[in-house]
């Protein structure tokens, strides 16, 4: 803040038709004084650093871990190698449970080549493998969390230690708000708290008015986002402008505190939401055909499916980052039947993110929408137990379509058994800086001053993977 010097107070004698005069004029002032503070909010938050690619994003999270050598990464010669231990060149990872000397177990699954770029998808993704010419499939992703809590903070937060900010609570710092009525940064969960929980979602040390607005799964998704039926709108408008009037009155010694802020703009957004948010998140009056789309009418897919539509219908209207998961609770975590496991997991998936790929394709919205596919880490080629894969973050696949990014590609490749990436590793924060340079965020430039260091989204590293987007 900058330093404002005292004035003398000195006494100035009106008559009262000048009184009158001027007094009309301030009433006349104060809604062109909002404006201009409005304005002036968005000149601080609301320009990037250079024009955008993308304009929102929907991350589909699968937690627990996707084997990418079952999905997108097909490895010959671990079929060749099936039954025998990691050959000593690979170098002995540490890993999760203990099963670096295990036997290799080679993937049941059938790659084939799908659209006109040719990309390889497994049987396992038939509906996705349709629209791998709008997809960038990243194959040398890493990371540094061994386990769940650290991986799902890490791709979340950039760092494996709690405490930091989520990626789209940078986003919303960076750019601000695209609406008044919705939130910014939106989470959509299925059954259950991911693991790590709000922590995934939160501010970390920037003001906490930047933090997620979890949904929930069924029912009415804001908790109290309705007023009791005997309370009209006036009234509520009234109890809610008294509250934020004894906040502000209780805030003026405590200029540092950011709950506080952020409660009254929670109130404020929470108004707003009450005429515009049931709108937003009503599907009933989607037609039949993007329903089906979506697969709500299969019980398998119908769940996750609501969450993908609903990320459609707030992003049309303005929310900038969504994050929905899809198997919360580590339900990826494929350390036995791999095969059952994620036939389930592939058929809860495939068609919702399939749909809301095609239904922002259809509605010219996918130009500017960056949609994220991907878990925490992948699994191992080593076996666990007779018929399960171990965690694996040395190398795994992520992918990425819309939002400006160049489709029908690959980037990056694991070595021969999908252990470990070998050509152009892409970290986490090198992912999150292509993130945000898709939003015409520069990550090194994004700062927030905190205990005396200027800190960044990429934990002061990371590097844009360009070729995403050229």
């Amino acid at each position: 803040m900058k330093n404002q010097t005292k004035q003398p107070h000195i006494p100035c004698h009106l008559s009262r038709r000048e009184m009158l005069f001027q007094a009309g004029g301030g009433f006349g002032a104060l809604a062109l004084a909002f404006m201009q503070a409005q304005d002036a909010e968005a000149d601080t938050l609301g320009h990037p650093h250079f024009a955008p690619k993308a304009k929102s994003v929907i991350w589909c999270f699968m937690e627990g871990g996707p084997s990418h050598i079952d999905l997108f990464d097909p490895k010959p010669a671990l079929q060749r190698l099936a039954g025998q231990p990691l050959p000593p060149s690979y170098g002995r990872p540490i890993t999760a449970m203990g099963t670096a000397e295990n036997a290799l177990l080679p993937s049941k699954r059938t790659f084939k080549q799908h659209g006109k770029s040719g990309l390889w998808v497994s049987d396992w993704y038939p509906n996705i493998a349709e629209h791998v010419d709008d997809m960038t499939v990243l194959r040398s992703c890493w990371a540094d969390g061994l386990n769940h809590v650290g991986g799902v903070g890490q791709m979340n937060t950039g760092a494996v230690l709690s405490g930091r900010p989520s990626l789209g609570s940078w986003v919303q710092y960076g750019l601000g708000a695209a609406n008044n009525n919705l939130p910014t940064f939106v989470v959509l969960l299925d059954e259950r708290e991911p693991i790590g929980g709000p922590k995934n979602w939160s501010s970390g040390f920037l003001p906490a008015a930047y933090q997620g607005t979890q949904f929930r799964p069924d029912g009415n998704p804001i908790l109290a986002l309705k007023p009791p039926n005997t309370i009209g709108e006036a009234q509520q408008k009234n109890k809610l402008d008294f509250l934020t009037e004894m906040n502000r009155q209780y805030g003026k010694s405590r200029q540092d505190d950011s709950e506080l802020e952020a409660r009254i703009r929670a109130y404020e957004l929470a108004f707003q939401m009450q005429t515009s948010a049931p709108t937003a998140i009503d599907i009933s009056k989607e037609p039949e055909s993007v329903r089906r789309l979506y697969g709500l009418d299969d019980p398998a897919t119908a769940k996750f499916g609501k969450n993908c539509l609903m990320a459609r219908r707030l992003v049309e209207r303005g929310t900038r980052f969504v994050q929905l998961y899809c198997g919360t609770g580590s339900q990826w975590d494929a350390h036995s039947d791999i095969e059952g496991n994620h036939k389930k997991m592939c058929k809860i998936s495939d068609k919702p993110v399939a749909g809301l790929i095609a239904d922002l394709k259809q509605r010219g919205m996918l130009q500017d929408t960056l949609v994220i596919w991907g878990g925490e880490f992948g699994r191992t080629p080593m076996t666990e137990g007779k018929d399960g894969r171990d965690h694996n973050p040395w190398g795994f696949t992520m992918f990425m379509a819309g939002g400006g990014v160049k489709g029908g590609q690959v980037i990056g490749s694991t070595d021969e058994v999908g252990l470990r990436a070998v050509e152009h590793p892409i970290h986490v924060n090198d992912f999150h800086a292509t993130i945000l340079h898709l939003m015409g965020l520069n990550h090194r430039l994004l700062t927030y001053r905190n205990n005396g260091r200027d800190e960044r989204a990429t934990v002061n590293g990371g590097n844009v993977v360009k070729e995403v987007f050229v």
